[in-house]
């Protein structure tokens, strides 16, 4: 080999061997995906605009939803506080407890030194406006529909720097349902459906429930009435429900249940005479979170008898 040669190929593989070492150094570092620039401001669903410098590190949850959604979308490890009724995944019940949805000790989520907090409308605005107070950043959930869950899921990936696994679990859930509605859209005998939360209280028109029931193919024998309500025994025994959906209880049988099967007035109802009333875990359709299209997906398995769905 001539010299010249020998040079060139020296000079090559040094080249290489910097290019190498040069990659593996920028693979170690944190790339901020917010930026240099100021970081980046999202607006919540109570129109309040939210700002963060960085990716947060700390995050504390105010609701049982949002820590489904932070766990789902791969910020779980840096959850470091969650409510009382934080049950799922089971990683969340590790986290320190900040207290109740609606009684948040604003004292535990300090002492948790957050970078960021968010929570919903029934953690009270006394909670949000303090926590501003002392400088930490809160984004308010409040999601009015399914639509609304996807926006959410979105808002959170953007806040925690989890965009891409946000896009991927939106995408899923929206094509899962597209395949609910695809076997639905065209049905025109559709079958009165009545949810009993317990104490004969239901879903009207409004809710999430009542959309569930609607994409799963059903008819809410509730959705003349707006919001959540009292159904009386005489109107639903007029109303005959074909399936009724009892929301379930906190371990053992659902009262929910119970009182529609052991109330003797209820036999001639046809849900009941054709043992058409089912169970379902009241968290995956009352928590505007991931698994809300579980819900949908159990509840058309119910309505329709399929076996194609029903796993949580």
């Amino acid at each position: 080999m001539i010299p010249a040669q020998r040079n060139i190929i020296i000079i090559a593989c040094i080249g290489l061997a910097l290019i190498l070492a040069l990659s593996l150094s920028l693979s170690s570092l944190h790339i901020n995906p917010f930026g240099t620039a100021g970081g980046i401001t999202v607006t919540d669903d109570f129109g309040r605009n939210v700002t963060l410098k960085n990716v947060p590190e700390r995050i504390v949850s105010l609701a049982p939803s949002s820590t489904e959604i932070l766990f789902a979308i791969g910020a779980g490890d840096r959850v470091v506080g969650v409510t009382d009724y934080c049950n799922y995944p089971k990683d969340a019940e590790s986290r320190t407890r900040i207290g109740g949805v609606s009684t948040v000790s604003v004292e535990k989520v300090i002492a948790l030194r957050p970078d960021l907090v968010i929570g919903c409308r029934m953690n009270g605005k006394d909670v949000f406006e303090r926590l501003q107070e002392l400088g930490i950043p809160v984004a308010g959930l409040d999601a009015k529909d399914i639509d609304g869950v996807f926006a959410d899921i979105m808002l959170v990936g953007k806040l925690t720097g989890e965009e891409a696994n946000a896009s991927a679990i939106v995408s899923d859930m929206k094509n899962r349902l597209d395949r609910i509605k695809a076997q639905t859209a065209h049905i025109k005998e559709r079958p009165r459906v009545f949810y009993n939360i317990g104490d004969l209280w239901t879903a009207g028109a409004g809710t999430f429930l009542n959309e569930i029931i609607e994409i799963a193919g059903g008819d809410n024998i509730a959705a003349d009435k707006d919001g959540y309500y009292q159904m009386s025994l005489e109107e639903l025994i007029d109303k005959n429900p074909q399936v009724i959906i009892c929301d379930s209880g906190m371990g053992g049988m659902s009262p929910a249940y119970e009182e529609i099967m052991k109330d003797d007035r209820l036999k001639i109802v046809d849900a009941v005479r054709n043992n058409r009333v089912y169970l379902i875990d009241g968290d995956l359709i009352d928590r505007p979170g991931p698994r809300i299209v579980n819900g949908v997906e159990i509840i058309y398995s119910y309505l329709w008898n399929s076996t194609d769905y029903g796993s949580t």
